[in-house]
């Protein structure tokens, strides 16, 4: 309770039974890209998350490279795992180009994972 002796503000998502950005990007830690075995939010590809009051999530990402061959399953084990979240009506994934994706996007656990399986990071 704050000083008036009212609930607190809940946290953006919270109010409404909408996932938050942070269980979002949880969700999306089980999409890999096929080529690469790390997954998305590790390898540094998800550059946004938008969560609107009626439960549609916006997710831009981009790719490891542009014309990348596994571009629509990405796309669909996105929507997928996004879409098992409470709250989550729909699902949009944007892919952009710019910035780049380079190995400095990379998440140190990321890194770690590549190192693992033998690419130097």
């Amino acid at each position: 309770m704050d000083d008036t002796g009212a609930n607190p503000t809940p946290q953006a998502g919270e109010a409404a039974g909408l996932p938050t950005e942070a269980q979002v990007l949880e969700a999306l830690k089980i999409v890999k890209d096929p080529e690469i075995p790390v997954n998305v939010v590790d390898l540094g590809l998800i550059y946004g998350v938008d969560i609107a009051p009626g439960g549609l999530v916006d997710i831009t990402m981009t790719l490891t490279s542009v014309g990348c061959p596994v571009q629509d399953l990405i796309r669909a084990d996105a929507e997928m795992a996004v879409g098992r979240l409470d709250g989550v009506s729909e699902v949009n994934v944007e892919f952009v180009w710019t910035p780049p994706w380079g190995p400095d996007k990379m998440t140190e656990d990321g890194k770690r994972q590549m190192r693992m399986f033998g690419f130097n990071v």
